[in-house]
């Protein structure tokens, strides 16, 4: 019979085996393993997140995503990214329009009171 000692060390060992890594944000498989130095053609991209060091991965990135759902890695600190995001950000500020602030909701109700 094992002594309870050996079968705490195998209960330890399993149950490290099991977890994910300790200390890091994301697992491995959220990070990017390197980043591609080609530019990647603005048009094909619909949206972007950023994967940075103190996320826990070992290499900083924007990750793109595109019109077809593919995710592609890239350095942060190239201009042609920063052209990406911006048009990025840009197309999102005119897509959603502004909401009404609350005193023009009221205007609206003191013009056309309700019966």
């Amino acid at each position: 019979m094992a002594s309870p000692a050996a079968a705490l060390l195998a209960l330890s060992l399993l149950i490290l085996w099991t977890s994910p890594a300790l200390g890091g944000a994301n697992d491995a498989e959220d990070c990017c393993l390197s980043v591609t130095q080609r530019p990647i053609p603005g048009n094909i991209v619909r949206a972007f997140h950023y994967l940075l060091i103190k996320d826990g991965c070992r290499v900083p990135a924007v990750v793109f995503t595109t019109l077809r759902g593919h995710q592609l890695c890239a350095p942060p600190d190239q201009p042609w990214v920063d052209r990406i995001i911006r048009r990025l950000q840009k197309n999102t500020a005119k897509a959603s329009p502004a909401l009404p602030s609350p005193a023009s909701s009221l205007r609206v109700l003191a013009q056309n009171p309700s019966p």
